[in-house]
């Protein structure tokens, strides 16, 4: 591996010494919970390991005696996410493979799992985000029988993977490890689909043809295929260690994805504390895994709801990470795929043309990740990263792996010597309206500076409204507030993208600012989002008037106005939302921290 990049050293050394008390205090948990939980048989009274057993089947006598590691397996099935659909067949398979090699698996526990696609613009997408803390603490309710000496993470999408590592790190002395699906095959072209909505938000078709063309797109089971939170999730996985590698975009049903399958569980039961071999994932999370995660994200496009879950899950481990190294970081790290929506083919096309392998493979090339990270997928006697720059086969039906060789596809993957920008596309802009994150890789240069009177909103219905009034034809910066994690439980605004997208076409310079988030799956209309401090509680935003000029620029990382806000006193916040189960989320709103902090509840009551 080459030489740490300056930048990399920098705000790792940085980072290290932010969290030495929180990862030392964390690091002297796991070790006390180790020990306490060692032999976790003789420590449990009889009648409660019967209990853990009573319907085990087959492996109860395995159990009973501990003649082999157990795998406790934490799912996020249902039916409705289509990625993990899939995961309704997998714990009797996975038994199977734990009897292989003389261990038992159980499913320790379930976790909710809702889909940002099905909710967005609706109701339901309030109590996205707060999902993230549910999922985690779900996790550590089925993990609280210790009965396990392993975990098998079955989860994909947008929160559940921050959710499932956020819960499984406070049983850090057990390994985990992340257990992917896979993708659906491609759809129509993301063009056809990009066209079709924008056509659907000018009124040029109707809903027949809108859900047709979504249809067509959205088709099988499987991760969705465009790069949004739920594909650079997977991506961060692997760049943590925390997959085996190359196994995030093998396809359902495939025998390859049956093969990795197997080859999961099989590693899992031999990095136990049993074994020659132990793998915690308290080790295996550390602050080099952290901001592995944190490059990766920027070299690929990721999702910029990445900006509040990395520091979210980081916490969980004592790690401590903010947006000013995020902002460090893609300063350096080059921008070396074009996924839609900043590309036109989707993940399956990315794999194709050599994928993560090839990813990190140029980012240790070139210094710009840490290859000496503790992995769950290095072979028996060795770690790093390096393993992971390779991709998965079969060798006459036996799994293997093999190196990537150069991009299969320029277009979409570029080498870190020539890469499609020199930066990870990821700006902190700041000033007199707050902090707030800035995607820059998803937007034309062109429109990197936009200065223009406001228009301020608290909902974003109001906004389809003024848009279908024609009110927004104009030079315009869409200011919609009230939608941080205290005050609605930060959703996404990912409806509001044709809309916006449909002014900026007619010529018009057009903005979007928000406390809200976008979905990873957001592009081509320049916004600060995650705005912090958020508009409740008298943050900047709530300070704003219509027609106060807004200046957002990410060369220079400027988010702010012309107009005095010293004068003026906060704007009041719309009533508290009830009905889908909303009035019951009060808790994590009224608990929630700043989105900087990752936006957690649970954390920060927890005082982590």
């Amino acid at each position: 591996m080459s030489r740490l990049h300056p930048a990399l050293e920098r705000v790792t050394d940085r980072i290290i010494e932010r969290s030495r008390a929180s990862r030392s205090a964390y690091l002297a948990l796991m070790a006390e919970e180790a020990e306490r939980h060692a032999d976790r048989n003789a420590k449990m009274p009889c009648s409660n390991l019967a209990h853990g057993f009573a319907a085990a089947g087959e492996d109860k006598q395995a159990i009973a005696t501990r003649a082999g590691p157990n795998i406790g397996i934490i799912s996020a099935y249902n039916d409705t996410i289509s990625a993990h659909q899939p995961y309704g067949a997998y714990p009797p398979r996975l038994k199977v493979y734990a009897r292989e090699v003389g261990a038992t698996a159980q499913v320790a526990g379930a976790t909710p799992a809702m889909c940002d696609g099905v909710t967005q613009g609706a109701d339901g997408m309030e109590l996205s985000l707060f999902s993230r803390d549910v999922i985690a603490l779900a996790t550590a309710v089925g993990l609280s029988h210790h009965m396990y000496d392993a975990v098998a993470l079955l989860g994909i999408c947008d929160k559940i993977v921050p959710g499932l590592l956020m819960g499984s790190l406070r049983f850090g002395w057990l390994p985990a490890m992340f257990v992917p699906s896979g993708p659906m095959p491609s759809g129509i072209p993301n063009k056809e689909k990009q066209a079709v909505r924008q056509l659907y938000a000018e009124g040029k078709v109707g809903r027949a043809e809108l859900l047709e063309s979504e249809a067509k797109s959205y088709h099988s089971p499987g991760t969705c295929t465009f790069y949004g939170t739920a594909n650079s999730n997977q991506m961060m996985m692997e760049l943590m260690g925390l997959h085996l590698p190359g196994a995030a975009f093998v396809q359902p049903g495939t025998p390859l994805r049956q093969a990795l399958d197997r080859a999961a569980i099989h590693r899992l039961a031999a990095i136990t504390r049993e074994g020659n071999d132990y793998r915690p994932l308290a080790q295996c999370v550390d602050e080099k895994a952290v901001i592995n995660a944190a490059v990766g994200l920027l070299a690929t496009g990721g999702s910029t709801n990445h900006a509040i879950h990395i520091p979210a899950f980081a916490r969980a481990a004592g790690v401590i990470i903010d947006w000013t190294d995020l902002d460090e970081l893609s300063s350096a790290v080059p921008l070396l795929a074009h996924v839609y929506p900043n590309g036109a083919g989707d993940v399956n096309h990315f794999h194709a043309a050599g994928g993560i392998g090839f990813v990190v493979g140029e980012l240790l090339k070139a210094g710009l990740a840490h290859d000496d990270i503790l992995t769950v997928g290095s072979p028996e006697g060795t770690q790093g990263l390096a393993e992971y720059a390779r991709e998965p086969w079969l060798d006459a039906d036996r799994l293997n792996w093999r190196d990537v060789g150069e991009s299969g596809d320029p277009s979409m993957l570029r080498p870190a010597s020539d890469p499609f920008q020199p930066d990870g596309g990821m700006r902190l802009v700041t000033g007199n309206l707050g902090r707030a994150c800035f995607k820059t890789s998803a937007v034309t240069p062109d429109r990197y500076t936009i200065e223009a009177p406001c228009r301020i909103f608290a909902d974003q219905k109001d906004v389809a409204a003024a848009f279908k009034a024609g009110e927004l034809d104009r030079d315009v910066v869409v200011v919609v507030r009230f939608q941080g994690p205290r005050a609605n439980g930060m959703p996404e605004l990912h409806a509001l993208t044709p809309m916006l997208g449909v002014l900026q076409d007619k010529g018009y310079k057009v903005a979007l600012v928000t406390d809200g988030r976008m979905s990873g799956a957001s592009g081509k209309v320049p916004a600060a989002i995650h705005v912090s401090p958020e508009a409740l509680g008298g943050g900047p935003l709530s300070l704003l008037q219509d027609g106060d000029v807004v200046r957002l620029c990410a060369r220079d990382g400027t988010l702010s106005t012309t107009a005095d806000l010293s004068t003026r006193t906060p704007a009041p916040p719309p009533p508290p939302a009830s009905g889908t189960g909303r009035e019951i989320f009060a808790m994590f709103r009224l608990g929630a921290d700043e989105a900087e902090k990752g936006g957690s509840a649970m954390m920060a009551a927890a005082g982590l």
